[in-house]
């Protein structure tokens, strides 16, 4: 059975850094992609980024680009996200996602593709 287990959130201050980890067991995920989602109270769960499995294609949401990196380490089943110069509104709960059919190469930013989700990570940014 797949799992994800996401680590490393916390409560940093505005301009500071966080790195989230997410550990991925259960299966081989050669062809799939991971993504990092976020959801704030009373908000719909969005999009953050994705990485292939290779490594080899990544994608942002315009909101993160130039501040958050994702990163994966397939040897480890591990896949990260790197968040820098963090601001209040990105407070929420960080999860993590796999979309097993990708292909190698599909970067999808759409929920209903992820086909398995960990339970999420808390990030709280004060000003």
């Amino acid at each position: 059975q797949v799992q994800l287990v996401e680590s490393g959130g916390g409560l940093v201050q505005a301009g500071g850094s966080l790195r989230l980890s997410c550990a991925a067991s259960g299966r081989t995920f050669s062809s799939s992609t991971m993504g990092w989602f976020r959801q704030a109270p009373g908000e719909e769960r969005e999009f953050v980024a994705a990485v292939t499995w290779s490594g080899t294609a990544r994608r942002n949401a315009d909101s993160v680009k130039g501040r958050f990196t994702i990163s994966i380490d397939s040897a480890k089943n591990t896949v990260y996200l790197q968040m820098n110069s963090l601001k209040p509104e990105d407070t929420a709960i960080y999860y993590c996602a796999v979309d097993l059919w990708a292909g190698g190469s599909i970067l999808s930013a759409t929920r209903d593709t992820y086909d398995y989700w960990g339970r999420g990570t808390q990030v709280t940014v004060s000003s």
